[in-house]
């Protein structure tokens, strides 16, 4: 029996209580699949669940990767290493496009507030930023120009219909800026990004 709208998202809610990411997401995946525009609380609900099951990948690639440089002189260990931290990717990779396919096939096309379309295109900036971490050649510049693409068009859309103080539009600078720093190494421009950002807070 396929669920409905409601008794999914209190399932995800419940796992989200349950610390059970990968429960929640399937079931705010599922929600977004029916194909209606989601509420604020719905829109919440997929963004945290999606959040924890990649932040979890992401903090285990990390892990894996410094261990991998401290065995270089290890071949046996290198290689097991190696291995796990490709295994990571993977599952990293599988979420965000996950995530990437649920933005492009509903939730972009179907938001009609800007509010709700500066969101999902600054969370396509941040998935495609989550594989360009892991990514290396042509596969790396694709996934960072697409993602700048996207984190572009959110602050379009923002600095003509939000107010700078607007907590979506400070979260999208901040992530944006933070592209810029660790993705592009541009320090400059994440710096003159992140000013913005306290000047509409604290106006200096």
């Amino acid at each position: 029996t396929t669920m409905d709208k409601s008794e999914l998202v209190q399932k995800a809610k419940l796992a989200e209580q349950a610390e059970r990411y990968d429960d929640m997401a399937a079931a705010m995946k599922a929600v977004t699949e029916q194909g209606h525009e989601l509420s604020n609380e719905e829109r919440n609900l997929l963004s945290v669940a999606y959040k924890n099951v990649v932040g979890a990948r992401r903090s285990s690639w990390r892990v894996i990767s410094s261990i991998e440089q401290k065995t270089e002189r290890n071949e046996k260990k290198q290689q097991m290493g190696k291995e796990y931290r490709e295994k990571i990717e993977a599952e990293l990779q599988d979420i965000c496009n996950d995530v990437l396919e649920l933005l492009d096939k509903y939730l972009i096309p179907n938001a009609t507030q800007s509010e709700s379309k500066v969101f999902y295109l600054k969370m396509k900036g941040d998935y495609f930023r989550y594989l360009s971490e892991v990514a290396s050649g042509d596969n790396k510049q694709t996934t960072v120009s697409n993602s700048q693409q996207a984190y572009q068009e959110a602050f379009e859309i923002s600095k003509k219909e939000m107010q700078p103080t607007h907590p979506i539009r400070l979260g999208l600078a901040l992530n944006f800026s933070v592209f810029y720093y660790e993705i592009l190494n541009s320090p400059e421009k994440a710096c003159s990004l992140a000013k913005t950002v306290r000047k509409s807070l604290y106006g200096f």
